[in-house]
C-alpha cells in the first residue's frame, strides 16, 4: 500500500492488490510480476505515454515491477540489423517481461506506425524460443475524438499472433486531451476506473499464468520437433 500516495484518485479502502494468497495458493514464483509497457506516439505530450505512465503507477501499487520502453530512435523493421541498440533493448525487455501493456493512439482508424514497429521488432522466435509465448497482455487505446475500439481490436489480433494471453478487459479513452491535468496525471473519471480494472485484471492473470506458461503452451506439434529443427524452420530465408 506504500505506493498509494502516488494515486490520488484511488479509494484506499476499495483498493485490493492481487496476490497468490487471494487465489488460495502460496506456491510459485515469489518475485514481483514483471510488466513491460509500450506506447505508440512520439509527441512531446503523448497521451498514450501518459496513459501508460498512469498504468505503471497502478501496477507498482499492485506489487508489480514495471519497465516502459521509449520507442524514440527505434528504426523501421529491416532498415537496420537486429543488433541495433534500440532493437536489442526492446527484445531484452520482451524476454524479461511476464506480461505487457500495449497502448496506442488511433490514427486513421488504426494503431499508429510507431506502435506496429515495436511489435514487428519483437520476433516470433529467437533461436526457437518465442519471447512472447504464454505471457499476458493488456490492450489500451487513446482517442482524439469520440470513443473507438478499432485499435484495441487490432492489438488483440497481434497479441494472438504473438501467442500471448490477452486479458478480456480493455481500455479506450475518448478525447484523451481532456482526461489529463496540467501535471500530466489522469483525472478521476470512469475512464480512469477502467484502467484500474484492466491493470488489476492483468496482474491477476499474470500471477495465475506465469508459473504455468510452459504447460499451457506445450503443443503436440512442437514436441515432435527439436529446438534445432524449430530454429531452422522459423529462421528460414524463404518459404
Amino acid at each position: 500500500m506504500s505506493q498509494l500516495h502516488a494515486l490520488p484518485n484511488i479509494h484506499a479502502e476499495l483498493f485490493e492488490p492481487p496476490s497468490r494468497e487471494r487465489f488460495g495458493t502460496s506456491q510459485g514464483a515469489e518475485h514481483a510480476p514483471k510488466i513491460l509497457l509500450l506506447y505508440g506516439s512520439l509527441r512531446e505530450r503523448s497521451f498514450s505515454r501518459l496513459a501508460v505512465e498512469e498504468a505503471a503507477y497502478l501496477l507498482n501499487a499492485m506489487g508489480a515491477e514495471t519497465r516502459i520502453f521509449d520507442p524514440r530512435g527505434l528504426p523501421l523493421p529491416d532498415a537496420e540489423e537486429a543488433d541495433h541498440p534500440k532493437v536489442d533493448e526492446l527484445r531484452t525487455l520482451a524476454q524479461w517481461a511476464e506480461g505487457m501493456v500495449w497502448c496506442s493512439p488511433e490514427r486513421h482508424g488504426a494503431m499508429t506506425g510507431i506502435m506496429k514497429v515495436q511489435i514487428d521488432w519483437i520476433p516470433l522466435a529467437l533461436g526457437g524460443v518465442r519471447p512472447t509465448q504464454g505471457k499476458t497482455l493488456a490492450v489500451m487505446q487513446v482517442c482524439g475524438g469520440s470513443q473507438s475500439f478499432n485499435t484495441v481490436n487490432q492489438l488483440r489480433i497481434l497479441g494472438r499472433w504473438m501467442r500471448m494471453l490477452t486479458i478480456p478487459n480493455q481500455s479506450s479513452v475518448p478525447k484523451a486531451f481532456m482526461e489529463f491535468d496540467d501535471n500530466d496525471r489522469m483525472k478521476p473519471s470512469p475512464f480512469y476506473d477502467r484502467i484500474v480494472d484492466v491493470m488489476e485484471e492483468l496482474v491477476k492473470f499474470t500471477l495465475l499464468v506465469r508459473d504455468r506458461s510452459d504447460l499451457l503452451t506445450d503443443r503436440y506439434s512442437e514436441r515432435k520437433e527439436s529446438a534445432e529443427d524449430v530454429s531452422k524452420r522459423v529462421n528460414q530465408r524463404a518459404i
